[in-house]
C-alpha cells in the first residue's frame, strides 16, 4: 500500500468511511454497532472535529472527537480530576483497516485528534471493549492511562465489558 495521509475527514469522504467501517467490522468485530447504518454512525451530529487516514486512493481509517453524552470514561474521568465535562471530549468512531495497519495510521490518527482537542482546551477520553486487545496495545503505547472499567451496552440489550482512559498530559 502507498504512504498513508492522515487528514479531516470531509463530506465527501462519507462513502468511502462506511465502506472501511464495514471492512474493519468483518474482520475484527468492531464496532459492535453503526454497521447497519455506518454513515449514520460515522457522520453523528455528537461530532465535533473528524479525520481520515487515506491511502491507494481510499479512506483507510477515521477517528473523531465527540460531545460527551453521559459516557462512563467521561464520568469517570469528571470524578477523579478538577475538568469538568464541558472541557472534556470522547475519541471514538477509531478504525483502521488491516491492510493500512502496519503504517502507524490508528496512531497518526490518534495523535490529530489529541492535538485537536488540546488546542481546544479539551482532555479526552475513550472507552475501549475488553476483547479489543491491539487497540488497548496501542492506547498504552501513546500513553493513555487507564481510569476504570465499565460496561458497554449495545443492540438490544447486550452488554460487552470495556475499559476506561484518559489521554496523556501535553
Amino acid at each position: 500500500m502507498e504512504s498513508v495521509i492522515i487528514r479531516p475527514f470531509t463530506d465527501d469522504d462519507l462513502a468511502g468511511a462506511a465502506a472501511a467501517l464495514v471492512e474493519v467490522h468483518d474482520t475484527d468485530g468492531y464496532p459492535v454497532e453503526g454497521v447497519n447504518d455506518p454513515e449514520a454512525w460515522i457522520k453523528s451530529e455528537d461530532v465535533l472535529a473528524a479525520w481520515v487516514a487515506e491511502g491507494g486512493g481510499r479512506i483507510v481509517g477515521h477517528v473523531a472527537v465527540m460531545k460527551p453524552q453521559g459516557e462512563a470514561a467521561v464520568n469517570l474521568w469528571v470524578k477523579q480530576s478538577d475538568d469538568d465535562a464541558d472541557h472534556v471530549g470522547v475519541l471514538a468512531r477509531l478504525f483502521v483497516v488491516q491492510s493500512a495497519r502496519k503504517q502507524a495510521a490508528g496512531r497518526r490518527l490518534m495523535e490529530a485528534a489529541v492535538s485537536h482537542a488540546r488546542t481546544h482546551g479539551l482532555r479526552l477520553v475513550l472507552d475501549v471493549m475488553v476483547k479489543d486487545a491491539s487497540a488497548i496495545r496501542l492506547y498504552e503505547r501513546l500513553g493513555w492511562r487507564k481510569i476504570g472499567d465499565t460496561i458497554h451496552h449495545f443492540g438490544s440489550g447486550e452488554t460487552i465489558p470495556a475499559v476506561c482512559y484518559v489521554s496523556p498530559t501535553a
